[in-house]
This record gives structure tokens, sequence and C-alpha cells, in this order.
């Protein structure tokens, strides 16, 4: 059973990535406080430049404050070239300790003259099924 929450969408020089988690329910085991999401992610390129994706940077915060950052090179082992109007599609996975949490982060692209600069990741929550918001 895959519970889905919603799309997240963030805008950064005409490059889009939208989210897309859903909770992991036979991945995840509450007893033991090991909650696991999944998330899609689609990348689109609307500008006029190509692109390179070389890095990634989260930040993933669990519902207690602790935070832990992940860097690294490209995504899934991949650092995908997107053209003007090519769209990139991924999924990867997330565990926490703690039935909720938030996650945000950013890609860093590579234009094919060698410039850099960051495309945000939206950020989006990591809710349990279940689990009862209390709003004050």
């Amino acid at each position: 059973m895959t519970m889905v929450q919603g799309m997240y969408r963030a805008l950064t020089r005409d490059i889009e990535v939208v989210v897309e988690p859903f909770y992991l329910e036979e991945q995840s085991d509450p007893e033991d406080d090991r909650y696991v999401w999944g998330y899609r992610i689609v990348i689109s390129n609307n500008s006029g430049v190509a692109v390179r994706l070389v890095n990634r940077y989260w930040n993933i915060t669990d519902q207690n404050g602790q935070v832990d950052e992940v860097t690294g090179p490209g995504v899934v082992g991949e650092q995908p070239r997107l053209s003007p109007g090519d769209t990139y599609e991924y999924s990867s996975g997330c565990p926490l300790d703690t039935p909720s949490g938030l996650m945000f982060g950013h890609y860093q692209m590579e234009t094919d003259e060698g410039e850099l600069f960051d495309v945000d990741i939206p950020a989006f929550s990591l809710d349990s099924p279940g689990l009862l918001r209390v709003l004050n």
C-alpha cells in the first residue's frame, strides 16, 4: 500500500523540479522506529540552454529536529544532461527514525560553457499515514 501525499514544485532559471513523496509501508517498521518514504522526481529543462546535473545536496530533518545533510555527485549514479525541452525522472528513498520529517535541497547544474548554478528542490514533508497533526 503506497500513500501519495501530493506534488511539490520549484522553478529556478526555467528548470522545474517536481517531487512526489510517498510512504513505503512495506519497508517501514514503526515498532522499530523505522519509517521509509520513496520520492519520484521529474526535472524539466524549460530553458534555452543544455545543463548537466553534476551534484546534489539534501537537507533531511526529522520530527525531533535532527538534521542529516547528504551531498554527492549526480543522482542515482548518473549525471544526466538535459537539452532544452528534455525531462529526467528518477526515484529514490529516505528512511527516518520518526513518523514525520522534511526534505529540501538543490542540484548543482553546469551549462556547456562551464557555468555552475543551483536549482532548488522544493521542500516537501514526509508524514506517515494516520499521523494526527495537532494544530494550535
